[in-house]
């Protein structure tokens, strides 16, 4: 059982992207990165990539993983029902890559997609992107541009859903979370 409101909306979440997109250009310019492939992780991760591919003018067609495969929880959780293929139709070696994710938190998706992204080739470097980073990271990953830190309670979830409008949600779990689940 949980309470759920919205957070944020359609516009208010594409004018985030557009400050997102301006910082990872001024990134990229900084370090002399000037085609970077772009890469989002399945679901949300994927539609945020396609806004920030369109607003850097990049050449190659995204990217877009699902990890599902490359989980350290795989064998706890089992396969997820709507598993999709990864699509990554550009050589991922040498490559500077902007990985993108719609929410950071522990870090093990983003270790997960990174796993996947090496099976591809090695690149040469990789920077991270992602809509909302909120606390109770497991792992020592940071994101190079987020668009929120939202101070939310360890109850509180929040899900980016789309594609068309997009919105992201706060759900309050009613049930306490038992800390090894995150």
């Amino acid at each position: 059982m949980s309470d759920l409101h919205i957070f944020m909306q359609h516009d208010a979440i594409i004018d985030l992207i557009d400050g997102m997109a301006r910082v990872l250009k001024n990134r990229l310019q900084e370090r002399g990165i000037d085609n970077p492939a772009v890469i989002g992780i399945h679901t949300g991760g994927g539609w945020i990539a396609e806004h920030l591919h369109r607003r850097l003018n990049c050449g190659d067609p995204p990217g877009l993983l699902d990890i599902s495969f490359y989980r350290d929880d795989f064998t706890r959780i089992g396969v997820n029902p709507q598993v999709k293929p990864s699509r990554i139709d550009f050589d991922v070696e040498g490559r500077h890559i902007v990985l993108v994710d719609d929410v950071i938190q522990s870090g093990r998706t983003i270790r997960a997609a990174m796993n996947e992204i090496f099976d591809f080739g090695r690149p040469a470097s990789i920077t991270l992107v992602c809509l909302i980073e909120r606390s109770g990271r497991q792992l020592p990953i940071q994101p190079d541009v987020a668009g929120l830190r939202p101070p939310l309670q360890l109850d509180e979830h929040i899900r980016l859903n789309g594609p068309e409008e997009l919105r992201l949600e706060i759900s309050r779990s009613r049930q306490p979370r038992n800390n090894g689940d995150r």
